[in-house]
């Protein structure tokens, strides 16, 4: 837990914004399906941010209107957090198999600031106030995910469930893929993707709520991101880097390649057509992948009961994070267990299937298509 602070939300706002001036261009997002929507207005002292935005929310930009939300981000050299904001931060616990610094935190009255330890971005998380402040147009994609935790916010307060988890739709039916860590799951989505009747949902962050029986799965307008190994391998990928550089890719050790973080991001309408997005649809399935790299085993695909193997619900479940603003008013602790009691009774009805063996793309892409997700 953080130590108390004398700073209050509305002094860090004031130095986060500087002498920042607004430019009048916003980016007006509509999200959500059926009567609710939530509707987030983006501003910026940055043009070329707000630009850039725009281009790649372009599945979810709507007509302006009073917004449910607002963020700010403003371009800025890094924030000192001493001297700039006169707060001290403390580190947010990575959660289990995770290294190494990432989110550092701070809690105020009604607010938490949090400080990206590797780019030095800071965010304020507030009822009123949603601010980011720092290199916003090098580290776009953390200003993107400040976005979309805003809506992943919005769902949650009103009983949705976050998966670690891809989602693919298919004759309007929603297959969730989760994984252990470098387990696949993007790759595997990538792949499924190269057929035209398969649209994709989400990549990494899969929302699930129950209603009576039925089950719904909505996803968060963030593109996938991969990295080189999942790229050279798959020629629609190909795109993404230069031929150059892929050849020296493939001259890596695959150990190596297989773990190098190198993150790009794929822009579906552009590489896999338009109209190829479902914001949400029924969930029928879930496919959790529990296969290994260094095993000849066979692959083998089979229903699981979740009550009898809780085992692979580590690989389903995901902590809501240090912006998670409850509805109570105060914040997620990233010492709060998670619950997997919840998991399993919104899960209950719905088929579970686990993957063992070795690690076959093509056999497992074969099976989604001809058992867990048929048209």
């Amino acid at each position: 837990m953080s130590a108390p602070s004398s700073q209050t939300p509305g002094s860090v706002a004031q130095a986060m914004l500087g002498d920042a001036q607004l430019a009048s261009d916003e980016l007006h997002l509509l999200l959500g399906e059926g009567r609710s929507h939530c509707r987030i207005r983006v501003r910026s002292n940055s043009r070329e941010l707000i630009e850039h935005l725009r281009a790649y929310f372009g599945h979810v930009t709507g007509p302006a209107a009073d917004p449910t939300l607002e963020v700010v981000a403003v371009e800025r050299p890094a924030l000192d957090p001493e001297s700039d904001l006169g707060v001290t931060f403390v580190d947010w616990k990575r959660e289990p198999g995770k290294t190494g610094r990432k989110d550092s935190y701070v809690d105020l009255p009604g607010a938490r600031v949090i400080r990206k330890v590797r780019t030095g971005m800071v965010f304020l998380q507030h009822d009123t106030l949603r601010i980011a402040a720092g290199p916003c147009r090098r580290f776009d994609n953390q200003v993107i995910n400040f976005i979309n935790t805003q809506y992943m916010n919005w769902l949650q307060h009103r009983g949705w469930r976050i998966c670690h988890a891809s989602g693919l739709v298919r004759g309007g039916r929603t297959l969730g893929i989760a994984g252990f860590s470098g387990g696949g799951k993007s790759t595997l989505m990538l792949h499924l993707l190269d057929h035209p009747e398969v649209d994709y949902l989400t990549n990494d962050r899969l929302f699930i709520h129950r209603l009576n029986r039925a089950v719904d799965a909505a996803g968060i307008p963030k593109l996938p991101r991969v990295n080189p190994g999942t790229i050279v391998h798959n020629p629609r990928l190909h795109p993404l880097i230069s031929r150059a550089r892929r050849e020296a890719l493939l001259e890596l050790p695959a150990e190596e390649l297989w773990h190098l973080e190198e993150k790009y991001d794929v822009m579906i309408d552009r590489l896999y057509g338009p109209d190829r997005i479902t914001p949400a649809a029924p969930l029928a399935a879930f496919l959790i992948l529990n296969w290994r790299r260094d095993s000849d085993a066979p692959l083998e695909v089979e229903t699981v009961d979740l009550d009898q193997r809780r085992e692979l619900l580590s690989a389903v479940m995901k902590s809501p994070g240090p912006f998670y603003h409850l509805p109570a008013g105060t914040f997620y602790r990233d010492d709060t267990p998670l619950d997997e009691a919840a998991y399993l009774a919104q899960l209950r009805d719905v088929k579970v299937y686990e993957a063992r063996g070795g690690v076959a793309f093509a056999d497992l892409e074969r099976a989604v298509l001809d058992r867990l997700l048929t048209a």
